[in-house]
């Protein structure tokens, strides 16, 4: 899979001008501006530590951008995605050439338990696999309409929020807004899972990778209007697919501040040279954070369908989990 360009990160990296808006912003939802703690010192060691931010008001997509959403973009510009086009083999030195072709990574559920530290138990790079055909060529989207686009890479994201004259938002915007106005809460509507016995978004119940009970009603994504919405209005941040932001991943949040006066306001966290893979020092293929979990998060696997959490995906990577939404700014840049 080919990487973003460098004119195009350098874009995504470039201040964002102010912008006037008006009152409607159809499919958006205002956030107001806040303090808040981001992160969490009780879960992953990436999530720490938790510390004190600040963001200026922004616009939120209502709902992760849909099917017919990105199609309409598609048929507008002729955009191809990552997933469509064979990767250039001058990007992946010593690759085999058989091995260079379009595609995009895919769950595939084995038949019983395997061991959790090999996600290729589970995951393959499917020839074929793409936004339109999210379980290989054989598959479609019919009746999708309403779902969330996925086999998304970071530069198939970014390029579709320029299009609408959006962007994409930063990890501490994602996360603030996610919360929904409940300071330092488990999740986004509350600290209980699922209040009452009642499923608050489409995560995986069961025994992961192989036993999906599906009690929320769904195996795979839903729509993005199937669970309520958070405290400002915003639905379908936890869960259903991972969301990019712009934020270049590090392996840990920066210390909290020590004086109110130096709270970071609107941060971007990281740098790309910060962002490669420590596990695999010889791949320098950036890496972006995720926020919001998917539909493939269980309680024995990946508990990270809350706001504080986050991952790590290189920029040139989609699957069949991950898809996006966008903001739009009213002052500053972040």
């Amino acid at each position: 899979m080919p990487t973003m360009t460098a004119e195009a990160l350098a874009a995504d990296a470039a201040p964002t001008p102010l912008r006037d808006l008006p009152d409607t912003f159809d499919g958006m939802i205002q956030i107001p501006s806040g303090t808040f703690r981001m992160g969490s010192d009780k879960h992953y060691p990436e999530e720490a530590p938790a510390h004190r931010v600040s963001v200026d008001p922004f616009r939120i997509d209502r709902y992760p951008v849909t099917n017919k959403q990105f199609r309409e973009f598609v048929r507008a510009t002729g955009h191809v995605t990552f997933a469509e086009i064979a990767p250039d083999p001058k990007d992946y030195p010593g690759a085999l050439p058989h091995m260079l072709y379009a595609g995009s990574l895919t769950f595939s559920p084995p038949d019983g338990p395997v061991d959790l530290k090999n996600w290729s138990n589970w995951w393959a790079f499917l020839k074929g696999a793409d936004w339109r055909h999210p379980y290989g060529p054989k598959s479609n989207i019919n009746g999708l309409d309403n779902h969330p686009v996925v086999h998304i890479s970071f530069a198939d994201a970014f390029l579709y929020a320029r299009w609408a004259g959006k962007q994409l938002p930063t990890e501490a915007e994602w996360e603030f807004a996610a919360r929904g106005g409940l300071e330092e809460a488990e999740f986004a509507w509350g600290d209980e899972f699922a209040p009452g016995g009642r499923q608050m978004a489409n995560t995986w119940q069961g025994d992961f990778p192989h036993q999906n009970l599906a009690t929320d009603g769904f195996t795979r994504t839903s729509p993005v209007n199937a669970f309520s919405a958070n405290g400002y209005g915003v639905s379908d941040m936890i869960g259903n697919v991972w969301e990019w932001t712009t934020d270049w991943y590090t392996a840990k949040h920066p210390a909290d501040a020590k004086k109110a006066c130096c709270i970071p306001e609107n941060p971007r966290g990281g740098r790309e040279e910060e962002s490669y893979d420590a596990c695999q020092p010889q791949v320098k293929i950036p890496r972006k954070v995720l926020k919001g979990g998917s539909h493939l998060c269980a309680p024995n696997y990946c508990r990270r369908y809350r706001p504080a959490a986050r991952h790590a995906q290189p920029v040139d990577t989609s699957a069949s989990h991950i898809g996006f939404r966008c903001v739009v700014r009213q002052r500053g840049d972040s």
